[in-house]
């Protein structure tokens, strides 16, 4: 049975789109795939931590304390889909405890883990502890760009790239660790692990389906090798 980690952006699951009609398909789906695939699910905060971090800001709130606050609404959306698959229970607090407990069946979702590691970054180091065969990047956008793809219109759509390609992205001139690309620590993670990498639109549950059982995909795959 194959390992699959999913980091699911909080853009994703909650941005005030029919989101509990969108998290109950999505719970079916990850119930039905578990059968045949043994998964982690991490979610992160999007724009509900988003508004929480931009206000303890204005109220001069350190890195440190917009962090924490931050992480605590990842795991508010951990426990949101928690409910559509059935109930809350303990939100895992560490890529290790939540690869060790991780079981065939058993769906462990979690949210963020530390100030200064993204959720990417911690669906990256779960995949590492876990010897996960891949991971997928839920996103708000459909594949890897060359930019912005709602910024500028002509940006280049990528179907396919390796780890360093994506590294050299994420580290262009245009930025690091913008929307549209995997965090920078959790590529280093993938690469360092050989772990491959597919980002897809994460509202297209059909695509999202198709990512975790490793099915050919409209987004981009990033291999690791």
């Amino acid at each position: 049975m194959d390992k699959v980690v999913v980091s699911i952006g909080g853009s994703v699951l909650v941005p005030g789109e029919n989101d509990s009609s969108y998290i109950r398909e999505l719970a079916e789906i990850i119930k039905d795939i578990s059968k045949d695939v043994q998964l982690v699910i991490v979610c992160g905060g999007g724009k509900t931590a988003r508004y929480y971090i931009k206000n303890g800001s204005e109220l001069n709130g350190t890195t440190y304390d917009l962090d924490l606050m931050g992480i605590d609404l990842t795991r508010v959306n951990a426990k949101l889909l928690m409910i559509a698959l059935g109930g809350i229970r303990e939100v895992p607090v560490d890529p290790k405890v939540a690869a060790k407990i991780s079981s065939p069946g058993n769906i462990i979702i979690m949210g963020g883990t530390e100030p200064g590691h993204t959720t990417d970054a911690v669906a990256a180091m779960v995949a590492k502890e876990m010897k996960a065969d891949r991971l997928i990047n839920a996103t708000s956008v459909d594949a890897v760009y060359s930019d912005d793809p709602r910024k500028v219109k002509n940006a280049e759509r990528y179907a396919k790239l390796t780890i360093e390609q994506l590294r050299s992205i994420v580290y262009s001139d245009h930025g690091a660790g913008r929307s549209s690309v995997f965090d920078p620590l959790g590529i280093k993670i993938l690469s360092e692990s050989k772990i491959d990498l597919s980002v897809v639109d994460g509202r297209d549950l059909q695509e999202l389906k198709n990512a975790i059982l490793g099915k050919k995909i409209k987004g981009t795959f990033i291999s690791s090798q």
